[in-house]
């Protein structure tokens, strides 16, 4: 069996996960942080020099301590899935002789139901952009695409001149860990794109051209630069309070949205994993819990016997 200290156990599972799995830096840091909180505990149990020292005592102490701090159950999960895949990995290298976990169960999860807009209330919110403007026709074009393709904002903001195919309709999206997809777009998401294209974006590309920049990123601020998450969110807060909509609405709501507004107008599951890009069709499903909502709404209201 091989010998490994702890913290090179550590860093060889979280290469494993960046090259093998291809997973995004966002879910690696996370698991590095729930692994990095684990080490700390050994090492004041003294089991840093070699993994295969640890066992279920020291991982129930570790989970005592976190449920001492008040971590809720998604939270605790979160982290036992990280020491669980951490474990596996050292079993499945032969570095430990058994897993410290295999006997522990993960506690139960609810998954709350996403909010979700009402197809009125995306009307009302695509409506506010001022159309007679460079920014509005911009920010049209934008929030046409974001529920239009149902991509998240990351997606959204990175997305390049190459990446579209307008003629036949299609975006190719690159999702997390970079993993390409086809999302097909609707005429009124072609109409606003090719207005953006054709009218405003020579604008905000010319200013980017002043400062010596040459970027073939599709939305680009009033300055000419790419957005950042947090710019395109202030952007959005805004068209939500003009539009006399909840506050509390974000970018992910309104992917939220789209998912739930193809269902119901009788998309398949599987047609609407592909299109969101989830990798397992159990995260796609909790929107049929919200489909069936509707249904069961739509029942009361119109059956002679709801």
């Amino acid at each position: 069996m091989t010998v490994s200290t702890l913290d090179q156990a550590i860093d060889d599972y979280l290469f494993a996960l960046r090259i093998e799995r291809n997973l995004a830096e966002n879910t690696i840091e996370s698991y590095s942080r729930d692994l990095r909180a684990f080490r700390m505990l050994c090492e004041r149990n003294q089991k840093l020099s070699d993994v295969a020292e640890v066992d279920p005592g020291d991982v129930l102490e570790h989970l005592y301590e976190l449920g001492e701090r008040g971590l809720d159950n998604k939270s605790m999960a979160r982290a036992m899935s990280a020491m669980r895949g951490f474990f596996s990995f050292l079993v499945r290298q032969a570095r430990i002789a058994s897993d410290p976990m295999a006997l522990l169960e993960s506690p139960k999860t609810h998954r709350r139901l996403p909010h979700v807009l009402s197809q009125a209330e995306i009307e009302q919110l695509l409506a506010v952009p001022n159309p007679t403007s460079d920014k509005g026709v911009r920010d049209r074009a934008m929030l046409e695409v974001l529920y239009g393709a149902g991509l998240r904002v990351s997606e959204l903001i990175h997305l390049r001149l190459s990446q579209m195919d307008l003629e036949r309709g299609f975006l190719v999206v690159y999702g997390k860990g970079r993993k390409e997809r086809l999302v097909p777009i609707g005429a009124s998401a072609i109409e606003a794109l090719e207005r953006y294209l054709r009218l405003a974006r020579p604008y905000f590309y010319g200013r980017a051209r002043k400062k010596g920049n040459d970027t073939d990123v599709v939305f680009l601020t009033n300055w000419g630069k790419p957005y950042t998450r947090q710019g395109f969110w202030k952007a959005l807060k805004s068209y939500v309070d003009q539009a006399g909509l909840k506050s509390d609405i974000s970018p992910h709501k309104i992917r939220h949205s789209f998912a739930t507004h193809l269902l119901e107008g009788g998309a398949d599951l599987r047609s609407v994993q592909l299109m969101l890009g989830h990798a397992d069709i159990s995260t796609t499903q909790i929107y049929t819990h919200v489909s069936r909502k509707r249904l069961q709404e739509i029942h009361r209201r119109f059956h002679p016997r709801g």
